[in-house]
């Protein structure tokens, strides 16, 4: 089969893959594209991936229902291979049609009724053919965080103090709006700390940490634009966006890349707007500022909300890069669709990649940690300090999901063992030291009450209507999900729950189960939920 057909055929299995029940086509979009035929023949397809990750992951969710796809249109089973082209995804592309490169192999096969065995010889057979197949690297894990320098001893007091001392953070802010050359050294060398090489991922954040990656290194491709990363205040979005601008400033530097926090951008247009005549320069300066950028980076567009003016020019600015095939790329504490913005924003903000990053693991978090330690002492050349495991485990444990909130607990930990010379602190001294600083975390008790007053300001009832009688398809709907979290959450018997809504125990065995039933059919609903556990783990 030649490439022509070959490329034919599989954009006949994608449309038949997105034509499935329960199949998210902007989800396929996006993770096909990193998809490449190879080769196929009669029951036989070979697919190459960009990386191991995307191997890893279509083989997880998709293969079957590639194969289904095939049987569908062929009428005959269909054997699948993926395998990893590292030259598909090369660190430094220098062009966006760098990928489209490479030519697929003809492979012959024998039909799909040859033995299992038979089939994985030919399946290695063809892959050896395939000339620029090689074996998946492993990634190295990398720091969510990174510290600089600290330029004097900061002024904090001793261990066992009284007061509440507030410890100074080393972490660099890195919230310039603009890649200018404040951005850059003199070698044209990005100076923002926040990269891909020392962001820590893992299974929280693992997929938008990959489509921030294929952004970066291929930007303006349409199912990725716009990319839309959202999660909690302090889970790496910043870390993420600012990555993919300083990986665009070094690979690809005759792109204008520019980086804006929504509050300098609503800052900028009322400076820019303030003489109310359009003709003036300040204004077509604004606005040419953005609409002349090849890439696009707005952080935390949830505070645009209410601000209907700026959200226009937005509006306006993003359609004309977009058009351009320019790339847009945002960030939210929350999904487009809970954002409370006209529809056709969120339309547009939800068209291209939407992908959201959730609270760290334990695991996470302490490779976060050990990667801090490990930067603070190559920063400040410190090579004997050793923090020992005990004390970096209760941090990862007792910290809640925000990364800010951790960074700082190390930070404390550090200053103590260094700038106190106590570098034989116990896990009880921590412990100590930290018992008022972590805001969740295991030592957080929670409660009924604390779910239910959640779930009224998420779905804007009150406490009565929540545990009264009224029956309004609304009320019941928070009813029914704080009586699910609270199991969910809380783990306790069906008459307690009960009690505190009022409801006899049959009717919260209900109230659970329905919603359990709904979660299966509905993407949103298990992305709501998971908006609302947020909420509570961060109470």
């Amino acid at each position: 089969m030649d490439s022509e057909m070959l490329e034919k055929a599989w954009e006949e299995v994608c449309s038949q893959v997105k034509g499935y029940n329960n199949i998210d086509p902007t989800q396929i979009n996006a993770f096909f594209s990193r998809l490449h035929p190879q080769a196929m023949s009669e029951g036989f397809l070979m697919l190459t991936a960009d990386n191991d990750f995307i191997k890893t992951w279509i083989e997880r969710h998709y293969v079957e229902v590639i194969k289904q796809a095939l049987n569908d249109l062929y009428q005959i089973p269909y054997t699948v291979v993926i395998e990893v082209d590292v030259t598909a995804a090369q660190p430094n592309v220098q062009a966006p049609t760098a990928a489209s490169a490479q030519q697929p192999a003809q492979v012959s096969h024998p039909t799909a009724n040859a033995a299992a065995p038979q089939l994985a010889a030919d399946a290695t057979a063809a892959a050896a053919a395939t000339a620029q197949i090689t074996p998946p690297a492993a990634q190295p894990l990398s720091a969510n965080t990174v510290v600089s320098s600290a330029s004097a001893v900061p002024e904090v007091e001793p261990f066992g103090s009284s007061s509440n001392q507030v410890y100074p953070d080393p972490i660099r802010d890195d919230r310039s709006p603009y890649a200018t050359s404040a951005d850059v050294d003199e070698m044209g060398k990005p100076t923002s700390s926040l990269t891909f090489e020392n962001f820590v991922i893992g299974d929280s954040n693992r997929m938008a940490y990959s489509m921030a990656v294929a952004v970066a290194e291929m930007p303006g491709k349409a199912h990725l634009n716009p990319l839309f990363i959202y999660g909690k205040s302090g889970l790496g979005k910043t870390h993420l966006m600012r990555a993919i601008q300083n990986y665009i400033i070094e690979t690809l530097p005759h792109l204008t890349t520019i980086y804006v926090d929504s509050a300098e951008l609503l800052s900028d247009y009322m400076e820019a707007s303030a003489a109310h005549d359009k003709e003036k320069s300040s204004y077509k300066n604004f606005k040419t500022r953005y609409e002349d950028a090849d890439v696009l980076l707005i952080d935390d567009v949830q505070y645009l909300q209410g601000k209907k003016q700026t959200l226009d020019i937005v509006f306006q600015i993003f359609n004309k890069l977009t058009s351009q095939g320019k790339q847009v790329v945002l960030s939210a504490d929350r999904a487009p669709k809970n954002i409370d913005i006209d529809e056709r924003y969120k339309s547009r903000f939800n068209s291209g990649g939407t992908f959201d990053i959730q609270p760290p693991e334990i695991e996470t978090k302490l490779g976060i940690v050990k990667s801090f330690v490990e930067e603070y002492k190559l920063n400040e050349g410190i090579h004997e300090l050793s923090i020992p495991d005990d004390i970096q485990l209760y941090i990862a444990e007792s910290s809640s999901s925000n990364i800010r909130e951790l960074k700082s607990a190390v930070t404390k930990v550090i200053y103590q063992m260094t700038f106190f010379n106590q570098p034989d602190l116990s896990l009880d001294d921590v412990r100590h030291l930290l018992e008022s600083h972590f805001s969740g975390g295991p030592s957080k008790r929670l409660t009924i009450a604390d779910i239910q007053k959640e779930v009224e300001n998420f779905y804007k009832i009150s406490h009565a209507e929540l545990i009264g009688k009224k029956r309004t398809r609304n009320i019941i709907y928070a009813r029914q999900i704080g009586i699910y979290l609270c199991r969910q959450m809380l783990d306790l018997p069906f008459n307690d729950i009960g009690k505190q809504f009022n409801r006899d125990h049959s009717t919260v065995m209900y109230s659970v189960t329905n919603v359990e039933e709904k979660m299966k059919e509905s993407r949103e609903l298990r992305e709501e939920l998971e908006a609302l556990k947020q909420l509570i783990r961060e109470i």
